[in-house]
């Protein structure tokens, strides 16, 4: 069965009409064209598929897209402002922690609900907010020391 959702994507409303069983992947990168969130696993192991529900790292091939209806997303592509990109991406850019880039969007957006909510967090806890997001190319070093960069630099602000 079809079904118009409304929900806020990006910063903008939008609405969008969905079959109940679609998930919201498919309906990011096939009715909504934004292809940065990847299509890893498509069983939530790998995290490729992040993105931000009301500012929380979900995994959008295990979610309907029927379930967001009235919520928040945030994809890669609301990351970065108009002129210039999110200290964040600055950040995994600088310290190298982007390889082949499939797992970076997840990645990121993990990051940025991670500072969120932790301004300040332990190796211990930057290697538990990312234990749902596979890479392939890092070896994960990089990525942490880019998060902790991040970190400290919020400690000075």
């Amino acid at each position: 069965m079809e079904r118009t959702i409304e929900f806020v994507l990006n910063g903008e409303t939008k609405k969008v009409t969905v079959n109940d069983n679609q998930t919201l992947l498919e309906v990011l990168r096939e009715k909504l064209d934004l292809t940065g969130t990847k299509k890893g696993c498509n069983q939530g192991e790998c995290g490729a598929c992040t993105v931000l529900l009301d500012g929380k790292p979900i995994n959008s091939c295990l979610t309907l897209a029927v379930r967001i209806e009235g919520r928040s997303i945030m994809t890669i592509e609301g990351v970065a402002g108009k002129e210039s990109l999110d200290p964040v991406q600055e950040t995994f850019n600088e310290k190298g922690a982007i390889q082949c880039g499939f797992c970076t969007p997840g990645m990121v957006l993990t990051t940025k609900a991670l500072l969120a909510e932790n301004s300040n967090p332990t190796s211990a806890e930057i290697k538990e907010a990312i234990s749902g997001n596979i890479c392939r190319c890092s070896g994960y070093i990089k990525i942490i020391e880019a998060i902790q960069s991040l970190a400290e630099e919020q400690e000075v602000m």
